[in-house]
């Protein structure tokens, strides 16, 4: 077993919950969602970005708006509809329960059976 295809694994599931989160206050273009997720060192490509986005936006998650760029075409600017918002209470909600259960689960001592 490879530590980096499990590592590529953890970091594949937590990515549709940060790149909502990224969105949640402003809309914003691939660029800006990938440079945000860079800086906290989830390094995300954007083939890997792209058929994410769709699918969230074909979820009803998220939807888009083309604006005029001063610095070259037109931008594409995705943002949380309604039930992107709710769904990502949710997923704020649940992400808490994990590192909880985690946290629990790797820092205890383990019990003596007797």
């Amino acid at each position: 077993m490879k530590i980096e295809n499990t590592k590529a694994q953890m970091r594949k599931g937590v990515l549709e919950y940060c790149i909502l989160s990224v969105l949640k206050d402003n809309d914003a273009y691939v660029a800006e969602i990938l440079d945000t997720l860079k800086d906290a060192k989830l390094l995300v490509v954007e083939g890997t970005i792209y058929p994410l986005l769709t699918r969230l936006k074909n979820a009803g998650l998220l939807n888009y708006r083309w604006e005029e760029s001063t610095s070259g075409p037109p931008r594409k600017y995705y943002g949380l509809t309604d039930t992107g918002k709710l769904f990502l209470n949710e997923l704020t909600h649940t992400w808490g329960e994990l590192q909880t259960a985690v946290s629990i689960v790797t820092t205890q001592k383990p019990k003596n059976h007797e």
